[in-house]
């Protein structure tokens, strides 16, 4: 796998240790925010419309250091359109939709078209379109229906709130305040795999007071990877009403994964 398609795989894994779809909260207007279903849990989610974000990605991988300028777009609940690639050159462009998933590899000119069951098996694990866009956004996704989180209480007014899912346990860490994700674990002690992302830079947006992370550190652990870390600073960021484009072509002679 080249740094590129790794880089993207890694963006992935990162809202994908769950082992089930969990539902999303519903949303407002753009440039809003939005409380979470659960009533005695005090987080605050996202409810911007569109969001244009550039940064850099660097991963460490067994110790192999490698670098990525990254490029994000995003219709809420809709489309999530990413862009890595390194001197201005691009790699790699994908495009996921909330039923598929488009991956377009400029370095080994390949492709792939085709469901969520290509990412599941290329990480292992199930990943969703929800799963994804929670992450990224930073947002808190609720307990699945049936399942009543713990919520404990910390100092600073800060809170801690886990529930089970399936086959892991997932454990997020809430600002005092704002109400915003500051940390999300997922733990799966049958496979030893953790996945442990933490939410930094907190900066309010135009137009938006609540704060939004630019520094996302990820630390996942399987048996057969070991500790891979993934540091990601968003240099630029963007949201509102404005419409943005979500370009994905296939040139003429690349081939297709299967």
């Amino acid at each position: 796998m080249n740094k590129v398609t790794l880089l993207l795989a890694l963006g992935l894994l990162l809202g994908s240790c769950a082992r089930k779809a969990v539902p999303t909260v519903s949303t407002n207007g753009p440039g809003t925010s939005v409380p979470v279903a659960e009533a005695s849990v005090h987080a605050i989610n996202t409810s911007f419309q569109f969001l244009n974000a550039k940064g850099k990605a660097q991963i460490n991988m067994k110790g192999n250091k490698q670098g990525a300028n990254l490029s994000l777009r995003m219709r809420r609940d809709s489309i999530i359109w990413v862009s890595a690639g390194l001197a201005g050159f691009e790699g790699v462009r994908a495009v996921l939709t909330r039923d598929s998933v488009r991956v377009l590899n400029k370095l080994e000119k390949t492709y792939f078209s085709g469901g969520y069951d290509y990412l599941s098996k290329l990480l292992n694990v199930p990943v969703t379109f929800a799963q994804m866009q929670a992450l990224l956004l930073g947002d808190y996704l609720p307990a699945p229906s049936g399942t009543t989180p713990k919520i404990t209480n910390e100092d600073a007014g800060r809170q801690r709130v886990s529930y089970p899912l399936a086959d892991v346990m997932v454990e997020r860490l809430l600002q005092a305040g704002t109400g915003r994700v500051q940390q999300l674990k997922v733990s799966d002690d049958a496979t030893k795999r953790n996945l442990t992302v933490d939410y930094s830079d907190f900066q309010p947006l135009d137009q938006v007071a609540l704060p939004f992370a630019h520094a996302t550190f990820i630390q996942a652990q399987q048996p057969a990877a070991g500790v891979v870390t993934a540091a990601i600073n968003y240099t630029k960021v963007n949201v509102g009403r404005e419409r943005l484009a979500f370009p994905f072509s296939i040139p003429k002679g690349y081939k297709r994964l299967k």
